[in-house]
């Protein structure tokens, strides 16, 4: 690099001095795995925060006040934000910006204010002690955050590294990949890597009984799939038979045109009007995390049956408003995307849709009678769009021999909001 490169040195010195947070991340080897500017930061805060372990691990170099996180956790970090400008230090756990506490802070302060140390990440730590290569396998946290998260993933064959959150999380994984048909995956637990106390040992899900875990600990797992497990597959249009539903459902094939037509994009939030079985939001979700959804369901019964949904297709974050639609859209998130599936010819339901929509967002609605579709064909006529005819048949025993057998069809309208897609 040539030495006109870059910041000349006293400016730099000048931004690291206005950065008045630091984020330490910290091993199992506590001060060993600390650089120079991590030790410096620590020793050098007016205020250290992090939890008991943390604070623990880094003893001999806070002269500051120590001060560990508040019971329950606060995740708009009042007590940090209130000493902005004071010389304040963080301490995590490995890498703060995966899955850690250098993400919650980031929502509430800006890069520039800053300095972060990061250390090795559990994951990091975990496949270098395997011989897993990083890039080819999935990674989840499961620390404070549901089991269920780890469904989709469970394909055969896949090699998974799952953080949990104490020492009773190994055995309750177990437990659940046993019961949904995956009890003959070889689970390891990696143990307080990096430290003293560092253990790996390996058993399956079905036979699980290692004694005496470590709190802080991850979950290898070599996924293998048993008669009947519960594979959750890829792409839209998943198997009927997959969910628990009462009738009321947008069947596979009606389904899967229907999520085409939303045009589902990464980070964006669908509302789901009229959800019956979930099944719209649930493949929503599914094509990606970054995606969110609100389920919204008039019918006590079908909306237990949503959360029961969800949480077997592991997207427990499906949001579920039990109510009545227009009234229960009011004070809801604004949606990037909107499928009415049910109750749409409902006095203003399809208005109040329209109006909510971001600009740029997109509406499909589809109709299986004619008072709904009566209702799209004049929103077509009003606000344009995309009317589609959807005609399906199924195989059916006709006598000794097999016929086609119509099912009602469906009436779609495609629609989006002028403006600009955020």
């Amino acid at each position: 690099m040539s030495p006109d490169v870059g910041p000349p040195e006293s400016n730099a010195k000048g931004v690291a001095e206005s950065r008045w947070l630091s984020i330490v991340g910290l091993g199992e080897d506590g001060m060993a795995g600390l650089g120079e500017n991590a030790r410096e930061a620590i020793s050098a805060a007016s205020f250290v925060f992090g939890g008991k372990r943390h604070l623990e691990l880094a003893a001999p170099l806070i002269r500051g006040e120590a001060r560990p996180w508040p019971t329950p956790f606060d995740s708009a970090m009042n007590d940090v934000v209130a000493l902005r400008g004071r010389r304040v230090c963080v301490l995590a756990s490995g890498d703060p910006f995966f899955f850690g506490v250098g993400v919650t802070l980031s929502r509430h302060v800006t890069s520039n204010e800053f300095t972060a140390y990061p250390a090795p990440s559990a994951f990091s730590l975990a496949a270098s002690r395997l011989g897993w290569p990083l890039q080819d396998i999935e990674t989840v946290s499961l620390h404070g955050r549901p089991l269920d998260l780890i469904r989709p993933l469970l394909h055969p064959g896949r090699r998974i590294l799952a953080l949990t959150s104490d020492e009773k999380g190994p055995a309750e994984l177990a437990a659940l990949l046993a019961s949904i048909g995956f009890g003959s995956s070889r689970l390891t637990v990696l143990e307080a890597l990096g430290g003293n106390a560092e253990r790996i040992r390996s058993g399956t899900a079905e036979e699980f009984a290692l004694p005496d875990i470590h709190v802080v600990n991850l979950v290898a797992v070599e996924v293998m799939a048993g008669a009947g497990a519960r594979i959750v597959p890829r792409g839209f249009g998943l198997d009927d038979a997959l969910f628990e539903h009462d009738g009321q459902i947008t069947k596979r094939e009606i389904r899967a045109l229907t999520l085409s037509s939303l045009s589902p994009r990464r980070g964006k939030l669908l509302w789901d009007i009229g959800a019956g079985s979930g099944s719209i939001g649930i493949e929503w979700m599914l094509s990606d995390p970054s995606m969110k959804a609100i389920a919204i369901e008039a019918n006590r019964e079908r909306a237990a049956r949503i959360r029961r949904n969800a949480a077997a297709f592991g997207v427990p974050g499906l949001v579920l408003v039990q109510g009545q639609a227009p009234t229960a859209l009011i004070g809801l998130p604004q949606p990037d995307a909107i499928f009415i599936g049910g109750g749409g010819s409902e006095t203003g339901v399809l208005d109040a849709a329209i109006r909510a929509l971001t600009p740029g967002g997109r509406l499909v609605a589809n109709a299986v009678t004619l008072d709904m579709e009566a209702v799209l064909l004049a929103a077509q006529a009003k606000l344009g769009g995309n009317l589609v005819r959807i005609d399906i048949s199924r195989a059916a025993p006709v006598g000794t021999m097999q016929g086609w057998r119509p099912a009602m069809p469906v009436t779609q309208w495609n629609w989006v909001k002028e403006g600009q897609t955020s």
